[in-house]
């Protein structure tokens, strides 16, 4: 009785926590299935209408483009990202060589390096290569500044692995790559979902490269398309709602059916051999 009294401050908070988190989500959804004369009327009423004109409106403007550009380069890039750095972190958690910690270190290093320093070089960069305004051009930057990150999570996800696994697989006789396509990788699987995510929301919402290395609209991004949803002197605030449900949608569809192995991979390394 004591225990789940002391608990209740606990509730509380949770509570608190779920209606600042939860209201805005809601709000937005709201005014999604508003009409622009209603949401003037009443900006702050939740589901008192429902509507789907601003739905198709968004559609009507282009979405679905800015959808499948979104898509393709964060899907290639996310998956580029996961391959790359569970190839790197492999030999920087397993193998001893003379310089291992020192290019671990320079892997976290870019951690540090801040994205509006590269802006000019990469923008020059992309012109030099004629890949300026193309979607391909995000690819580099997008990459590059994910794997930082990924490789400490996986890494530091491995150097929890078990060695004695490697050990019987060496006496079955496997290589290093035997070793690590049938050992290590489907025991990173938590810890790659955890990459898989943590990457795909970053990329899913990433501005500032789109906007610098694209200028066509064929081209741009979900991020970079909703501008076209803010006018001169106003702004359509219920289709920019509708439009920001949608660009929501994959990201909770992903996280709802991988939220178990995230736990996991966030959570690796807590048993030590």
């Amino acid at each position: 009785m004591n225990l789940a009294i002391k608990k209740i401050p606990l509730y509380m908070i949770a509570i608190i926590l779920l209606v600042f988190t939860g209201f805005p989500f809601l709000y937005m959804i709201s005014t999604s299935l508003k009409s622009r004369t209603e949401f003037f009327e009443q900006p702050y009423s939740l589901f008192s209408s429902f509507t789907l004109e601003n739905f198709k409106s968004v559609f009507e403007m282009g979405l679905s483009r800015y959808f499948l550009n979104s898509i393709l380069v964060s899907v290639v890039a996310v998956f580029a990202v996961m391959l790359i750095a569970a190839l790197a972190s492999y030999p920087l958690s397993r193998m001893k060589f003379k310089f291992n910690r020192v290019v671990f270190l320079l892997f976290i290093a870019g951690m540090m390096l801040p994205i509006h320093a590269t802006l000019i070089p990469v923008f020059k960069l992309s012109q030099s290569m004629g890949m300026y305004d193309t979607i391909w051009a995000l690819l580099g930057p997008y990459i590059a500044f994910s794997l930082p990150i990924s490789i400490f999570i996986l890494t530091q996800f491995m150097q929890e692995i078990p060695v004695s696994l490697e050990e019987a697989a060496k006496i079955d006789g496997c290589n290093h790559f035997g070793i690590f396509w049938r050992v290590i990788l489907p025991m990173l699987t938590p810890a790659l979902m955890t990459v898989l995510i943590y990457n795909f929301i970053h990329l899913w919402n990433e501005f500032i490269f789109a906007l610098v290395l694209i200028s066509s609209p064929e081209n741009m991004t979900l991020p970079l398309g909703l501008q076209d949803f803010k006018g001169e002197f106003s702004v359509n605030i219920p289709g920019l709602m509708a439009a920001l449900t949608l660009a929501s949608l994959p990201i909770l569809v992903i996280y709802i059916f991988s939220q178990e192995k995230v736990v996991k991979g966030l959570a690796g390394g807590a048993v030590k051999e």
